[in-house]
């Protein structure tokens, strides 16, 4: 069984005024997000600045979340590193407290090659029971799973169950699910390749638009599902717009500022990352009003 199906939002973290953790706005936006149809949280990934926290800021975000959510939905905790026993404890505290799966970013600036990732991942998957989802995002940290490396991993370690592909190349894609057998869980790690993996094969996105956007894009994916690919397609289309906004700076610069910009009060980013411009803020408000998100 996968761990999800359909939309899991890579969800944003809000900050106070002195840049902690604002918990309480935590809880409101996991509350909008179920009620708007999100399949999955996951938390504390890119999305949640997780590179900016403490391990014990971290575990805590994790269980807030869990607690929260109670298994209304899967809760997904990103507990990767580019330290192997780091990850581990990371992921050993979230197991505990009580996430339905992990994602687990590949090691970031000292990289890794293919057998150190087949190492890396074997090392603390061995060590917790949950099913794993790697997460190859080669732009962001300069170190990229190859399908045979997936396909390695799937076969020999009982507990990685799926990947989260935003290497943005197709043919890459094709190849895991190819060498895989199609036995892997694909998740689109882009939000605007979600329908070109879901032909692919592929479950569901892991998406930065469904923090804006929650029912939007899961019923993009159930249209898929549901025999409808041309109005799949349309939204995904409709939505290039927005999604291009969406990572005009990098991410979650921008979706920080759509969601300030529908009154969540989710507050700024800790450093180093800074306010969008305001040039940019201007094609992100139109295209957030384009798709009916603000007036």
């Amino acid at each position: 069984m996968a761990i999800f199906k359909g939309a899991g939002v890579a969800i944003a973290t809000p900050m106070k005024e002195n840049l902690e953790i604002n918990f309480d706005k935590l809880d409101e936006m996991l509350e909008e997000q179920i009620a708007g149809g999100t399949d999955a949280i996951i938390i504390c990934g890119t999305t949640g600045e997780s590179a900016t926290m403490t391990e014990a800021e971290h575990a805590e975000t994790i269980r807030f979340a869990v607690e929260r959510v109670n298994h209304r939905i899967p809760v997904i905790a990103g507990t990767g590193s580019n330290c192997t026993r780091t990850a581990i404890e990371l992921s050993k505290e979230a197991e505990k407290a009580g996430a339905d799966g992990l994602l687990l970013v590949t090691p970031y600036y000292n990289k890794a090659t293919q057998n150190g990732l087949i190492n890396h991942y074997t090392a603390i998957c061995n060590e917790v029971k949950i099913p794993a989802i790697l997460y190859n995002v080669p732009s962001r940290t300069g170190c990229g799973l190859q399908p045979q490396t997936i396909a390695t991993l799937v076969k020999n370690v009982e507990n990685i169950v799926g990947v989260k592909e935003a290497s943005g190349n197709i043919s890459n894609v094709a190849q895991i699910m190819h060498l895989c057998d199609g036995k892997i869980d694909l998740y689109s790690g882009n939000d605007d390749q979600v329908v070109p993996l879901l032909s692919l094969g592929g479950l569901g996105v892991i998406s930065v638009l469904s923090n804006v956007a929650p029912t939007y894009v899961h019923e993009m994916c159930y249209k898929f599902f549901s025999g409808d690919i041309a109005g799949s397609c349309k939204m995904q289309l409709d939505a290039l717009p927005l999604i291009d906004a969406l990572f005009c700076e990098v991410n979650p610069i921008p979706v920080k500022a759509a969601l300030n910009m529908m009154g969540k009060e989710v507050g700024t980013l800790r450093a180093p990352l800074t306010e969008m411009e305001d040039a940019h803020k201007e094609v992100l408000r139109k295209a957030m009003a384009d798709l009916g998100l603000i007036q």
